[in-house]
């Protein structure tokens, strides 16, 4: 399996790929026994943030990552993909709002942003 901040620059360009706003990698490593990596990323409507979701588990399957879960499909307000060393986020925009992960697990480090490329 490839090295878990390498997962996770991987999910963050599948996303970007597909148009996700306001992508976070936050490393976690020290942080958490959980994860080494969290990515979070919103997207415009549960229609989309379903298809991120989709393509992300994907991607991180074609990598070798062995086991990946995804839960809070099929209502796509928030869904979270667990890939082991690293756990994925996808939001609608005022879900992501409300909830603020970034607050709790970006608050000593700052995260890496990426946002969605303009066409």
């Amino acid at each position: 399996m490839p090295d878990p901040l390498e997962l996770a620059r991987l999910v963050a360009q599948q996303l970007d790929d597909d148009k996700a706003e306001n992508i976070l990698n936050i490393p976690l490593a020290g942080k958490s026994p959980m994860a080494d990596a969290m990515v979070v990323a919103s997207g415009r409507s549960a229609r989309h943030v379903a298809a991120l979701a989709d393509h992300v588990s994907r991607k991180l399957k074609e990598a070798g990552v062995g086991q990946v879960r995804v839960e809070g499909l099929p209502n796509a307000d928030w869904v979270l993909i667990d890939a082991g060393d690293i756990i994925v986020h996808i939001f609608r925009p005022e879900v992501r709002e409300f909830y603020n992960l970034e607050r709790i697990w970006a608050s000593d480090a700052p995260p890496t942003v990426r946002a969605a490329t303009a066409n």
